[in-house]
């Protein structure tokens, strides 16, 4: 199975981000996985800061980023302590989202885990949070925390699609979450659905055409289970009719599912430039974590 070998935790200090660092030392424990935290002290703050004081803000400047660097190294250790896992901590002066992109291709980190909010919460409801800003740039699984961690995930919800990110998106999920059960669900439609009774289908020969379609879902499941040597009852699946994004979001709390692990991006060739809706949709509106796959796990 696929393994998690590297994680970085993005934190700016926020309640948010103290959440998503005790989230990934669970994670880090729980896989073995080495473990670092960055802080990118923000450069336009710094620039504007300048202004302010004038012609010689070095010493300052330097002061606001060793005792960034000191809150840092202090939230790790005691984030860690009871896991008994430790962490490297980077800090630096920058612009918050190339920074934190650098580190982690500089720590080839195979899980970025960030707090669903920051610290400005004013200024992510103009501009889109850091966390929705990454994983738009960054092609490695994002995990958003949203839950106070009281634990290992229990229930892990993996929505597929059944193109060839499916597989990879459930082995991920069960790197990150080895210990929890897993809920595969697929959500169809027939095609022009709400259009065909305008075009003269009557209503049996519409549940006939949604009866095929769930009969091969089913088939096509089931065959996904068996690629992820999963067979044996080791998974639920859920195959439902509707709209992808409302179901999701139903199974989340019928399923009691503190974990969502998707893919980053829809189907349709615009959908590939930016957040698949349905994955934007779920990252809004969820209660649950949710963890953002993008290239193979």
């Amino acid at each position: 199975m696929t393994r998690i070998q590297s994680i970085l935790a993005g934190t700016d200090l926020s309640a948010h981000a103290r959440h998503a660092l005790q989230r990934a030392v669970l994670i880090a424990a729980e896989c073995g996985a080495r473990l670092a935290v960055t802080h990118v002290v923000s450069r336009s703050a710094l620039d504007e800061l300048r202004h302010y004081l004038g012609n010689a803000p070095e010493p300052v400047e330097e002061r606001l980023i060793d005792e960034a660097r000191e809150e840092v190294r202090r939230v790790a250790a005691e984030a860690g302590e009871r896991a008994g896992v430790s962490a490297g901590v980077h800090v630096v002066a920058g612009q918050v989202l190339e920074e934190i992109l650098a580190q982690a291709d500089a720590a080839d980190a195979g899980l970025l885990v960030l707090g669903a909010r920051g610290a400005d919460y004013l200024r992510e409801l103009l501009v889109g949070s850091t966390t929705e800003r990454v994983l738009r740039k960054s092609t490695r699984p994002l995990l958003a925390v949203k839950q106070i961690p009281r634990g290992g995930y229990r229930r892990v919800l993996v929505p597929v699609d059944f193109s060839p990110r499916s597989l990879p998106t459930v082995q991920l999920a069960r790197a990150v979450a080895p210990q929890a059960e897993l809920v595969l669900m697929h959500a169809f439609e027939v095609p022009f659905e709400g259009k065909l009774r305008f075009a003269g289908v009557d209503d049996d020969a519409i549940n006939g055409y949604r009866v095929a379609a769930k009969s091969e879902a089913t088939d096509r499941m089931n065959a996904l289970i068996a690629d992820a040597g999963m067979t044996g009852g080791t998974a639920r699946r859920v195959i439902v009719h509707g709209d992808p994004s409302l179901r999701i979001l139903e199974q989340e709390q019928e399923q009691d599912c503190d974990l969502i692990v998707m893919g980053k991006h829809g189907q349709s060739p615009l959908e590939e430039l930016l957040i698949g809706s349905v994955t934007k949709h779920v990252l809004a509106q969820s209660a649950a974590d949710v963890l953002v796959a993008d290239r193979p796990a």
